[in-house]
């Protein structure tokens, strides 16, 4: 593997390490939160399946935010 430029999904995989989640049991399962952005929230079956989807939303905010112009909260 080369040590050349990150991919997309490498680059969004480094950002949500930066990130410290909050992960709480709920009946359905977990629901998770980035600690640094309150509005990165999901929930899933897993805390497996949740850290997933929370990297999903994390992905979509840091679009959203980006299109509006917007500051990416730091972790």
């Amino acid at each position: 593997m080369s040590r050349g430029k990150k991919t997309p999904a490498q680059i969004q995989a480094i950002k949500m390490k930066q990130y410290s989640a909050c992960y709480t049991p709920i009946p359905s399962g977990y629901m998770g939160q980035l600690l640094d952005w309150p509005e990165v929230v999901t929930e899933g079956a897993t805390i497996q399946e949740c850290t997933e989807l929370l990297q999903d939303a994390l992905n979509e905010m840091i679009q959203a935010y980006s299109e509006l112009g917007k500051s990416i909260p730091k972790p």
